[in-house]
């Protein structure tokens, strides 16, 4: 079957997929859990994929505590560099050319997006939809972020593609009845395979014709 006969669009996951933020964020939340701690072992990945106030409201209870941290996250985020990883955006032009639809589906909030998309608008002009934290009400790995997304795009189940690299976003990938593909940025190979259709080390690995095999 051509890829463009069955694959309608190509949901992608935002940090650790296309942008090299992960080891930023592992740094961070090691910061938090290190000021106030939490208990949690390898907290910084534990949380990886869940929304800002699932971890706020999970983890950091006392309103000051999450105060201190939204103002310090917020800080990190305004100021940071965002780095699309190699071929992200030959991968987006290729599915545009396929006539495939695209989306970013992160954890994110809308006034770090704002921030990005300042930095990169050709990421931003690349893509169909875009869904953050602010557009759902369950974190991952629920896939109602995905789900949203695929609605938007007019995929249904089997007709569309996720891009992940934590677990919890594996998860609600495949949750959502998407075809999975796993990268191996954050997590490794033994963890990412049994959770995905298919695995690659980096996006530029992913081109159409490696999507149209799955």
């Amino acid at each position: 079957m051509c890829i463009r006969d069955r694959i309608k669009a190509v949901l992608f996951d935002l940090d650790g997929v296309l942008v090299d933020t992960e080891g930023i964020y592992t740094e961070f939340w090691g910061k938090m859990d290190s000021m106030f701690p939490t208990g949690v072992d390898n907290f910084a990945q534990v949380i990886k994929g869940s929304t800002l106030s699932k971890i706020l409201t999970t983890y950091f209870p006392a309103p000051d505590t999450q105060e201190k941290i939204r103002a310090m996250l917020a800080d990190q985020e305004h100021n940071m560099e965002y780095r699309l990883f190699p071929g992200v955006m030959e991968l987006m032009a290729q599915l545009k050319e396929r006539g495939i639809k695209t989306a970013i589906v992160t954890s994110s909030n809308r006034e770090k997006m704002r921030h990005l998309f300042t930095q990169l608008p050709a990421l931003e002009a690349a893509i169909d939809t875009l869904v953050t934290d602010e557009d759902v009400t369950a974190s991952k790995p629920d896939p109602q972020g995905y789900l949203l997304a695929a609605g938007r795009l007019g995929a249904g189940k089997g007709e569309f593609i996720v891009v992940e690299d934590s677990l919890a976003g594996l998860e609600a990938g495949r949750r959502s009845g998407a075809i999975v593909a796993g990268l191996t940025t954050t997590n490794p190979l033994h963890k990412v395979e049994p959770m995905a259709d298919i695995v690659a080390d980096e996006i530029c690995r992913l081109d159409a014709s490696a999507i149209a095999a799955m």
